[in-house]
């Protein structure tokens, strides 16, 4: 495709293995309208030639912190170049998701920590969070947490971009990428990512064709350093999210800070974990 990218959203193992929750089942069916591939698991071999259809130079792994999966450590082990990973973190499990956290990071190449909010209808200025936002500090690691009213028929309020602002100001070194969009709060993401310095969003599991377009100027102005492609591959394929970002109205430079250099900076750069 001619184009270099990072996509910090990638599922090679869903389900580990367990049958698909009806959330999941119901999102597949009711929201993406989706086919066999949305659970698929993917092979080492499979997932690398779709990358390089895509031009995707590095993919992001979504890996269990309690429930490690070799198969999808394998993928870094093999191929460090390529691979990294996020691990998906239960905040209500407190000191052993925080504990278990630095024990992944220091074996393997875990380039976030991810909550999703809905999961456990608490928002994250939940008191649960905290022991997490604190060993991510610690690790000088980014977060993600999932914004905006879930796909699935699971608690949506939680996901509220709102309830970051009180985090943003608890933890000012803590660096947070939203994820799957913020809809319909784009509004106070915008706001809130212009007020923050380390508050930054992943347009995961969104087309990017249907991003508003008062959210495409704030790309192409003050969010030109904020905004990060992703895909959920396969719940929406790569390379079709990356053919849909080529068709934004995106000014001079900003396609490839959206699609690689800023994921580059945030997930890849230099660390400074506390001593």
């Amino acid at each position: 495709m001619g184009l270099e990218a990072i996509d910090p959203w990638v599922n090679v193992d869903m389900l580990g293995g367990r049958p698909a929750p009806d959330y999941l089942e119901r999102v597949k069916a009711d929201y993406f309208k989706g086919d066999d591939s949305f659970f698929k698991k993917l092979s080492m071999d499979e997932l690398l030639a779709q990358m390089d259809e895509a031009g995707v130079e590095k993919a992001v792994l979504s890996i269990d912190v309690l429930r490690p999966s070799d198969d999808v450590l394998a993928f870094c082990e093999a191929h460090p170049e390529r691979f990294a990973l996020a691990a998906n973190c239960d905040p209500t499990k407190h000191m052993k998701t925080a504990w278990a956290l630095e024990d992944l990071t220091a074996t393997a190449p875990v380039v976030m920590a991810r909550v999703v909010p809905f999961l456990h209808d608490l928002p994250p200025n939940h008191r649960s969070y905290y022991p997490l936002y604190a060993r991510c500090c610690d690790l000088d690691l980014p977060i993600s947490v999932n914004t905006g009213i879930p796909g699935p028929p699971m608690p949506g309020e939680c996901q509220n971009p709102m309830h970051l602002d009180r985090v943003c100001l608890d933890f000012p070194k803590l660096r947070i990428c939203m994820a799957h969009g913020a809809d319909p709060w784009w509004g106070e993401a915008m706001r809130l990512m212009i007020k923050y310095q380390n508050l930054h969003m992943m347009t995961s599991a969104y087309l990017p064709k249907y991003l508003p377009p008062a959210f495409v100027h704030f790309m192409n102005t003050r969010g030109q350093d904020k905004v990060l492609y992703a895909s959920d591959h396969p719940v929406l394929d790569m390379r079709r999210c990356l053919e849909e970002a080529q068709k934004l109205d995106l000014r001079e430079g900003v396609l490839r800070k959206f699609v690689y250099e800023n994921a580059r900076k945030l997930f890849f750069g230099e660390r400074t974990p506390r001593s």
